[in-house]
């Protein structure tokens, strides 16, 4: 038993949904597979998929604030913290004293689903992780860029060994701009989802996001060599493929009939030209994508209607499965979920579930 997979939930932009599609696809892949578990790493300074997953609302916001403040955090602070004070080459903490059972949070999740919560001071804790990747090597063996950047992978690959009886599917929240904490989720993760809405910024930040983590041709005459691509090269450290698309919000700016139009329309141009030129930059697949349709069927899940029915959902920190029709409370306002959304959303979840292997 060891780790199955892990994926970073990332794309070079904000508002894509990052948060809510990461605590949506890992509540319900830990519903739909209950021998499994299933662990949320939460690199975003925000900590919104925490939020959600502890309880949603204030409820939420109070417990991972309870988690951040403890003696030692159990947080993703917590543990860079104390890891990068151990020093290169020091024996890592055990994971599980800084990994919460959301269960224990939040009785309307499964049991299975486990979290290292997000934590607001990774923001002003990144100059602490740049230093220490940039500190000069003491030894020809001991790279401290390449030992800082695998935290998190070394942290993932300690939650399989020590859990031998389980079996563990690991997804990653990230945050858009691509500081040193996002490098070190997307550094940690084998595969990468990636959200994009139905509009030109999206477009705009795919183009941006294969120069973040492949490189520029040529690079910059400057800050080229200085580049995560560049060190990454250097490095050998692998580079996670785009496994799946997901077209999020899209009837917000079309109607639902041609919200899978909509997503091609935006993104599917600019991302098969990048897989005809440069295959490896995704998954493979089993049928091969020949043209512009079969890449979008190989590759992109539209969560059409995914909005009133999710964000309730997320924000009350319950699973779909849970919610029924009726009206719930958010921000002091009564909103109206009908049954019918409700399944829409499930069902275009569950599309999403099936690229999760």
């Amino acid at each position: 038993m060891s780790v199955i997979r892990s994926y970073a939930v990332w794309n070079n932009k904000g508002g894509v949904g990052k948060s809510t599609i990461t605590f949506h696809l890992a509540s319900r892949y830990a519903e739909a597979h209950p021998k499994k578990n299933v662990l949320v790493i939460d690199l975003c300074p925000q900590s919104n998929s925490s939020m959600m997953l502890l309880g949603g609302g204030t409820i939420g916001e109070k417990n991972v604030l309870d988690l951040c403040t403890e003696a030692l955090p159990k947080t993703v602070v917590g543990y860079l913290s104390t890891v990068i004070a151990g020093g290169a080459g020091a024996p890592l903490p055990n994971p599980f004293n800084f990994v919460v059972n959301v269960k224990s949070y939040n009785k309307e999740m499964p049991k299975n689903l486990y979290l290292l919560c997000g934590d607001g001071n990774l923001e002003p804790m990144a100059p602490a992780i740049s230093g220490a990747a940039a500190a000069p090597a003491l030894t020809p063996s001991m790279q401290p860029w390449v030992w800082v950047h695998k935290v998190f992978s070394e942290f993932i690959k300690n939650i399989g060994t020590q859990e031998e009886n389980s079996d563990w599917m690991v997804f990653i929240d990230t945050n858009p701009s691509f500081s040193i904490y996002t490098e070190l989720a997307v550094s940690a993760a084998q595969r990468l989802i990636t959200p994009v809405n139905a509009d030109d910024s999206s477009r705009v930040a795919t183009n941006a996001m294969f120069i973040l983590l492949h490189g520029q041709t040529p690079p910059h005459p400057i800050y080229g060599s200085w580049t995560f691509a560049a060190q990454a090269q250097k490095y050998s450290l692998r580079i996670p493929a785009i496994h799946v698309i997901v077209g999020n919000r899209l009837t917000q700016y079309e109607g639902a009939a041609t919200a899978f139009k909509a997503l091609s329309d935006a993104t599917a141009d600019t991302l098969y030209t990048a897989f005809k030129k440069h295959p490896k930059y995704f998954t493979k697949k089993k049928d091969e994508a020949k043209n512009l349709e079969t890449f979008r069927q190989a590759y992109a899940v539209a969560l059409r209607d995914f909005n009133t029915a999710g964000v309730v959902s997320a924000h009350l920190g319950r699973p779909l499965s849970k919610m029924e029709q009726g009206y719930y409370p958010v921000h002091g306002l009564n909103v109206k979920v009908n049954a019918d959304r409700v399944k829409e959303c499930s069902d275009a979840l569950d599309e999403l579930i099936k690229f999760i292997d």
